[in-house]
C-alpha cells in the first residue's frame, strides 16, 4: 500500500518547517509525505530521507511485482525498491524541475539544490539547511555552475514550455522568493487565489 499526496500545503498554506508553498520550487513546494506498507518486505516504522519523485513509483511498483516497463516506452523514473526494503541505504540520483510562474527552475544532486525563482539564483545544501536560508552560490561556485549547467542540459531535452494565455495573471506573492528580494514585475491581483 502506498499513500502520498499532492505537493504544497492545503490552499497555498505554508509547509513549516520548510520555506515556500505550492507553485514554488522551494522545499515547501516540493516535499510531500509518503507512507508505504508492505508486510514482510518493508520493516514497520522504518524511515528514509531518500529523494523520490512521483515518476519513480511506476518503475518501483513494477519491479515489486516482478515486471518492468515496456522497452518501447521506458519510464522516466527509477526503481527505488531497494531503499524501501532496506537493501540499500540510498539511491544517488539527480532531479530537475521547472515551473513557468516566476521562471522557476531547480536541480537537486545529493545534498545540493540549484534554484532560480523570480530571476534570483541560489544554491542550498538542503540536508544541512532544509529551510533554504543560506545561499551558498558564491562560496560553492563550482557546485553552483555545475548544477546550473546540468539543469540547462536537462531542459534542452524537454519540450519547450508553452506560453501562458494573454489574460493569465499570477499573483506576485506566490512568485517572489522568501529572501527579501521583491518580484521586479508588478502584477495585477487575482480574485481566484486566496490572500496571505
Amino acid at each position: 500500500m502506498v499513500f502520498t499526496s499532492d505537493n504544497g500545503g492545503e490552499r497555498f498554506s505554508d509547509t513549516w518547517p520548510f520555506s515556500g508553498m505550492k507553485h514554488e520550487l522551494l522545499e515547501g513546494g516540493l516535499r510531500i509525505p509518503a507512507i508505504v506498507r508492505w508486510p514482510g518486505r518493508i520493516a514497520a516504522g522504518s524511515v528514509s530521507d531518500q529523494a523520490i519523485a512521483t515518476i519513480d513509483w511506476l518503475p518501483t511498483l513494477l519491479a515489486a511485482a516482478g515486471a518492468s516497463s515496456d522497452a518501447a516506452y521506458p519510464s522516466d523514473g527509477e526503481d527505488l525498491g531497494p531503499v524501501l526494503t532496506g537493501g540499500a541505504t540510498s539511491h544517488p540520483r539527480k532531479l530537475y524541475w521547472r515551473y513557468k510562474a516566476g521562471s522557476q527552475r531547480a536541480a537537486r544532486d545529493g545534498n545540493w539544490k540549484y534554484l532560480r525563482i523570480a530571476g534570483n539564483e541560489f544554491l542550498f545544501d538542503v540536508v544541512k539547511d532544509p529551510r533554504e536560508r543560506a545561499n551558498l552560490k558564491d562560496r560553492e561556485k563550482d557546485v553552483f555552475d555545475r548544477l546550473k549547467a546540468d539543469w540547462e542540459a536537462w531542459n534542452a531535452t524537454m519540450l519547450p514550455e508553452r506560453a501562458r494565455p494573454a489574460n493569465y495573471v499570477h499573483p506576485g506573492n506566490l512568485t517572489a522568493d522568501r529572501y527579501g528580494v521583491v518580484n521586479p514585475a508588478p502584477v495585477a491581483p487575482s480574485a481566484n487565489l486566496p490572500k496571505n
